[in-house]
Protein backbone atom coordinates (compact mmCIF):
# COMPACT_ATOMS: atom_id res chain seq x y z
CA UNK A 1 0.00 0.00 0.00
CA UNK A 2 1.43 3.41 -0.92
CA UNK A 3 2.24 5.65 2.03
CA UNK A 4 -0.17 8.44 2.89
CA UNK A 5 0.84 11.57 0.99
CA UNK A 6 -0.66 14.96 0.37
CA UNK A 7 1.68 15.77 -2.51
CA UNK A 8 -0.64 16.03 -5.52
CA UNK A 9 1.72 14.76 -8.22
CA UNK A 10 2.92 11.82 -6.13
CA UNK A 11 -0.61 10.90 -5.13
CA UNK A 12 -1.79 10.93 -8.73
CA UNK A 13 1.16 8.81 -9.77
CA UNK A 14 0.31 6.28 -7.06
CA UNK A 15 -3.36 6.27 -8.06
CA UNK A 16 -2.33 5.54 -11.65
CA UNK A 17 -0.25 2.60 -10.44
CA UNK A 18 -3.14 1.27 -8.36
CA UNK A 19 -5.41 1.36 -11.40
CA UNK A 20 -2.87 -0.54 -13.47
CA UNK A 21 -2.43 -3.14 -10.73
CA UNK A 22 -6.06 -3.70 -9.80
CA UNK A 23 -7.98 -2.61 -12.90
CA UNK A 24 -10.22 -0.25 -10.94
CA UNK A 25 -10.30 2.07 -7.93
CA UNK A 26 -13.02 3.54 -5.73
CA UNK A 27 -13.24 7.15 -4.52
CA UNK A 28 -14.04 6.27 -0.90
CA UNK A 29 -11.18 3.80 -0.59
CA UNK A 30 -8.67 6.21 -2.14
CA UNK A 31 -9.76 9.06 0.13
CA UNK A 32 -9.24 6.85 3.17
CA UNK A 33 -5.93 5.47 1.90
CA UNK A 34 -4.38 8.84 1.07
CA UNK A 35 -5.94 10.80 3.92
CA UNK A 36 -7.65 13.34 1.66
CA UNK A 37 -11.25 14.31 0.93
CA UNK A 38 -13.39 12.53 -1.65
CA UNK A 39 -13.61 15.83 -3.53
CA UNK A 40 -9.82 15.87 -3.83
CA UNK A 41 -9.82 12.29 -5.10
CA UNK A 42 -12.49 13.11 -7.69
CA UNK A 43 -10.29 15.98 -8.94
CA UNK A 44 -7.37 13.56 -9.21
CA UNK A 45 -9.46 11.05 -11.17
CA UNK A 46 -10.82 13.76 -13.45
CA UNK A 47 -7.27 15.01 -14.11
CA UNK A 48 -6.03 11.50 -14.91
CA UNK A 49 -9.06 10.65 -17.05
CA UNK A 50 -8.57 13.80 -19.14
CA UNK A 51 -5.06 12.54 -19.92
CA UNK A 52 -6.24 9.08 -20.90
CA UNK A 53 -4.64 7.31 -17.95
CA UNK A 54 -7.98 5.89 -16.82
CA UNK A 55 -11.71 6.15 -17.49
CA UNK A 56 -14.16 7.54 -14.96
CA UNK A 57 -16.81 5.17 -13.64
CA UNK A 58 -19.55 5.54 -11.07
CA UNK A 59 -17.88 5.85 -7.68
CA UNK A 60 -14.34 5.66 -9.03
CA UNK A 61 -12.37 4.85 -12.17
CA UNK A 62 -11.21 1.89 -14.23
CA UNK A 63 -8.19 1.17 -16.38
CA UNK A 64 -8.78 2.79 -19.76
CA UNK A 65 -7.48 -0.35 -21.51
CA UNK A 66 -10.36 -2.33 -19.98
CA UNK A 67 -12.93 -0.16 -21.71
CA UNK A 68 -10.98 0.32 -24.91
CA UNK A 69 -13.47 -1.95 -26.66
CA UNK A 70 -16.54 -0.20 -25.30
CA UNK A 71 -18.72 1.23 -28.06
CA UNK A 72 -18.39 4.94 -28.74
CA UNK A 73 -21.55 7.00 -28.42
CA UNK A 74 -23.06 7.47 -31.91
CA UNK A 75 -24.01 10.88 -33.23
CA UNK A 76 -27.55 11.95 -32.31
CA UNK A 77 -28.82 11.92 -35.89
CA UNK A 78 -27.35 8.47 -36.41
CA UNK A 79 -29.22 7.18 -33.36
CA UNK A 80 -32.47 8.77 -34.55
CA UNK A 81 -32.45 6.82 -37.80
CA UNK A 82 -30.80 3.54 -36.78
CA UNK A 83 -33.16 0.56 -36.35
CA UNK A 84 -36.09 2.94 -36.75
CA UNK A 85 -38.69 0.30 -37.66
CA UNK A 86 -37.81 -1.73 -34.57
CA UNK A 87 -37.94 1.37 -32.37
CA UNK A 88 -41.36 2.30 -33.72
CA UNK A 89 -42.73 -1.16 -32.94
CA UNK A 90 -41.17 -1.14 -29.49
CA UNK A 91 -42.55 2.35 -28.86
CA UNK A 92 -46.05 1.30 -29.87
CA UNK A 93 -45.87 -1.84 -27.70
CA UNK A 94 -44.73 0.22 -24.73
CA UNK A 95 -47.39 2.89 -25.29
CA UNK A 96 -50.07 0.19 -25.11
CA UNK A 97 -49.07 -0.41 -21.46
CA UNK A 98 -49.94 3.16 -20.48
CA UNK A 99 -53.42 3.57 -19.03
CA UNK A 100 -55.51 6.70 -18.32
CA UNK A 101 -54.47 8.20 -15.00
CA UNK A 102 -50.92 6.82 -15.14
CA UNK A 103 -47.89 8.88 -14.26
CA UNK A 104 -44.92 7.68 -16.30
CA UNK A 105 -41.27 8.65 -16.66
CA UNK A 106 -39.68 8.59 -20.11
CA UNK A 107 -35.91 8.35 -20.13
CA UNK A 108 -33.98 10.18 -22.84
CA UNK A 109 -33.39 8.37 -26.11
CA UNK A 110 -34.68 7.77 -29.59
CA UNK A 111 -36.82 4.78 -28.57
CA UNK A 112 -38.47 6.94 -25.90
CA UNK A 113 -39.29 9.48 -28.62
CA UNK A 114 -41.06 6.74 -30.59
CA UNK A 115 -43.00 5.80 -27.46
CA UNK A 116 -44.02 9.45 -27.04
CA UNK A 117 -45.14 9.57 -30.67
CA UNK A 118 -47.25 6.46 -30.15
CA UNK A 119 -48.87 7.61 -26.90
CA UNK A 120 -52.59 8.31 -27.36
CA UNK A 121 -53.84 11.73 -26.31
CA UNK A 122 -55.26 10.56 -23.00
CA UNK A 123 -55.17 11.73 -19.39
CA UNK A 124 -51.64 10.75 -18.34
CA UNK A 125 -48.71 12.61 -16.82
CA UNK A 126 -45.30 12.24 -18.47
CA UNK A 127 -42.07 13.11 -16.64
CA UNK A 128 -39.04 13.44 -18.91
CA UNK A 129 -35.69 15.13 -19.43
CA UNK A 130 -35.67 14.57 -23.21
CA UNK A 131 -36.19 17.46 -25.63
CA UNK A 132 -37.40 15.12 -28.39
CA UNK A 133 -40.00 13.55 -26.10
CA UNK A 134 -41.23 17.04 -25.21
CA UNK A 135 -41.62 17.89 -28.89
CA UNK A 136 -43.53 14.69 -29.60
CA UNK A 137 -46.00 15.35 -26.77
CA UNK A 138 -46.57 19.10 -27.10
CA UNK A 139 -49.57 18.81 -29.45
CA UNK A 140 -51.32 16.21 -27.24
CA UNK A 141 -53.46 18.48 -25.09
CA UNK A 142 -54.68 15.83 -22.64
CA UNK A 143 -51.17 14.76 -21.63
CA UNK A 144 -49.70 16.63 -18.69
CA UNK A 145 -45.95 17.15 -19.21
CA UNK A 146 -43.43 17.57 -16.39
CA UNK A 147 -40.08 18.62 -17.87
CA UNK A 148 -37.02 18.02 -15.72
CA UNK A 149 -34.72 21.02 -15.91
CA UNK A 150 -30.96 21.17 -15.93
CA UNK A 151 -28.22 21.69 -18.49
CA UNK A 152 -28.92 20.68 -22.09
CA UNK A 153 -26.52 18.10 -23.45
CA UNK A 154 -26.71 18.62 -27.20
CA UNK A 155 -25.06 15.30 -27.95
CA UNK A 156 -28.35 13.58 -27.17
CA UNK A 157 -30.68 16.61 -26.70
CA UNK A 158 -31.55 15.90 -23.08
CA UNK A 159 -31.15 17.71 -19.76
CA UNK A 160 -28.84 16.59 -16.95
CA UNK A 161 -27.25 17.80 -13.74
CA UNK A 162 -27.97 18.34 -10.08
CA UNK A 163 -31.16 20.25 -10.79
CA UNK A 164 -32.47 17.37 -12.88
CA UNK A 165 -31.80 14.80 -10.18
CA UNK A 166 -33.20 17.00 -7.40
CA UNK A 167 -36.44 17.49 -9.33
CA UNK A 168 -37.15 13.77 -8.90
CA UNK A 169 -36.90 13.84 -5.11
CA UNK A 170 -40.57 14.68 -4.61
CA UNK A 171 -41.90 12.61 -7.52
CA UNK A 172 -43.31 9.10 -7.71
CA UNK A 173 -44.27 7.45 -10.99
CA UNK A 174 -46.24 4.35 -11.88
CA UNK A 175 -43.97 3.25 -14.72
CA UNK A 176 -40.47 4.11 -15.90
CA UNK A 177 -39.63 3.42 -19.53
CA UNK A 178 -35.85 3.13 -19.56
CA UNK A 179 -33.78 3.37 -22.71
CA UNK A 180 -30.34 1.76 -22.80
CA UNK A 181 -27.03 2.07 -24.65
CA UNK A 182 -25.79 -1.34 -23.53
CA UNK A 183 -27.56 -4.45 -22.21
CA UNK A 184 -25.41 -7.29 -20.92
CA UNK A 185 -26.69 -10.13 -18.75
CA UNK A 186 -23.62 -10.05 -16.48
CA UNK A 187 -22.74 -6.34 -16.43
CA UNK A 188 -26.27 -5.02 -16.54
CA UNK A 189 -27.79 -1.98 -18.20
CA UNK A 190 -25.22 0.65 -19.09
CA UNK A 191 -24.89 4.05 -20.74
CA UNK A 192 -22.17 6.27 -22.19
CA UNK A 193 -22.70 9.30 -19.95
CA UNK A 194 -22.21 9.31 -16.18
CA UNK A 195 -24.82 12.01 -15.34
CA UNK A 196 -27.35 10.01 -17.35
CA UNK A 197 -26.60 6.89 -15.30
CA UNK A 198 -27.05 8.88 -12.09
CA UNK A 199 -30.35 10.32 -13.28
CA UNK A 200 -31.58 6.93 -14.45
CA UNK A 201 -30.89 5.38 -11.06
CA UNK A 202 -32.90 8.18 -9.46
CA UNK A 203 -35.75 7.46 -11.90
CA UNK A 204 -35.63 3.78 -10.94
CA UNK A 205 -35.97 4.72 -7.27
CA UNK A 206 -39.03 6.86 -8.06
CA UNK A 207 -40.80 4.18 -10.13
CA UNK A 208 -43.14 1.41 -9.07
CA UNK A 209 -42.46 -0.55 -12.29
CA UNK A 210 -39.27 -0.39 -14.38
CA UNK A 211 -39.59 -1.25 -18.09
CA UNK A 212 -36.55 -1.33 -20.38
CA UNK A 213 -37.19 -0.43 -24.02
CA UNK A 214 -34.42 -1.38 -26.41
CA UNK A 215 -33.85 -2.80 -29.85
CA UNK A 216 -31.82 -5.99 -30.12
CA UNK A 217 -28.68 -4.22 -31.38
CA UNK A 218 -27.94 -3.19 -27.76
CA UNK A 219 -27.70 -6.75 -26.41
CA UNK A 220 -24.16 -7.80 -25.53
CA UNK A 221 -22.88 -4.23 -25.53
CA UNK A 222 -21.28 -2.79 -22.40
CA UNK A 223 -20.82 0.95 -21.93
CA UNK A 224 -18.76 2.63 -19.25
CA UNK A 225 -21.45 3.63 -16.75
CA UNK A 226 -23.75 1.09 -15.14
CA UNK A 227 -27.35 2.01 -14.38
CA UNK A 228 -28.83 -1.13 -12.80
CA UNK A 229 -28.46 -4.90 -13.06
CA UNK A 230 -30.91 -6.78 -15.26
CA UNK A 231 -32.57 -8.04 -12.07
CA UNK A 232 -33.70 -4.45 -11.44
CA UNK A 233 -36.20 -4.70 -14.31
CA UNK A 234 -39.83 -5.73 -14.17
CA UNK A 235 -40.29 -5.86 -17.94
CA UNK A 236 -38.16 -5.81 -21.09
CA UNK A 237 -39.66 -4.71 -24.42
CA UNK A 238 -37.55 -5.50 -27.47
CA UNK A 239 -37.86 -6.69 -31.05
CA UNK A 240 -37.96 -10.19 -32.50
CA UNK A 241 -34.20 -10.16 -33.12
CA UNK A 242 -33.38 -10.64 -29.43
CA UNK A 243 -31.07 -13.66 -28.92
CA UNK A 244 -32.23 -16.82 -27.18
CA UNK A 245 -30.09 -16.21 -24.10
CA UNK A 246 -32.09 -13.05 -23.39
CA UNK A 247 -35.32 -15.06 -23.41
CA UNK A 248 -33.83 -17.71 -21.13
CA UNK A 249 -32.41 -15.12 -18.74
CA UNK A 250 -35.69 -13.22 -18.49
CA UNK A 251 -37.51 -16.44 -17.67
CA UNK A 252 -35.04 -17.38 -14.94
CA UNK A 253 -34.90 -13.86 -13.46
CA UNK A 254 -38.66 -13.29 -13.46
CA UNK A 255 -38.43 -10.39 -15.93
CA UNK A 256 -41.45 -10.15 -18.24
CA UNK A 257 -40.32 -10.20 -21.89
CA UNK A 258 -42.46 -8.51 -24.55
CA UNK A 259 -41.48 -8.63 -28.22
CA UNK A 260 -42.61 -6.10 -30.79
Amino acid sequence: MPPVTRDTSQRRLQISELVRQHGSVQVTALARQFGVSMQTVRKDLRYLAERGVMARAYGGAIDSSVVGGAPAEPHYETKRTAHLDEKRRIGARAAALVKPGDTIALDSGTTAIQLAEALPDIDVTVVTNDFGVLGALTAKANINIVMLGGELRRKNMAFYGGLTVEALDALHVDKLFLGVDGFDLERGITTHYEPEAMLNRKMVEAARVVIAITDSSKFGKVCLHRIIPVTGLNTLITDTGAPDDITTACQSLGVELLRA
